[in-house]
């Protein structure tokens, strides 16, 4: 049985990424990294399969058409 996919919170993909808080943003505008996902009214979160996805290929990561913050 698959291991079920984690949300994590901004703290872990800034570590998990070394990527600075302004370029992870950045980057989630130009759809080169993986958008949030809303899991409250003031909170988001990433999928953990999604940022390891673009851990492995940072170069090769294009996002999902959809919105996840959408309404």
């Amino acid at each position: 049985m698959p291991e079920p996919d984690r949300i994590i919170r901004l703290k872990t993909v800034l570590d998990r990424t070394g990527l600075s808080r302004s370029t992870i943003y950045r980057k989630i505008a130009e759809g080169t990294f993986p958008p949030q996902l809303r899991i409250s009214v003031n909170g988001a979160g990433w999928s953990e399969a999604e940022i390891n996805r673009w851990v492995s290929n940072p170069a090769a990561y294009r996002a999902p058409l959809t919105d996840h913050l959408a309404a």
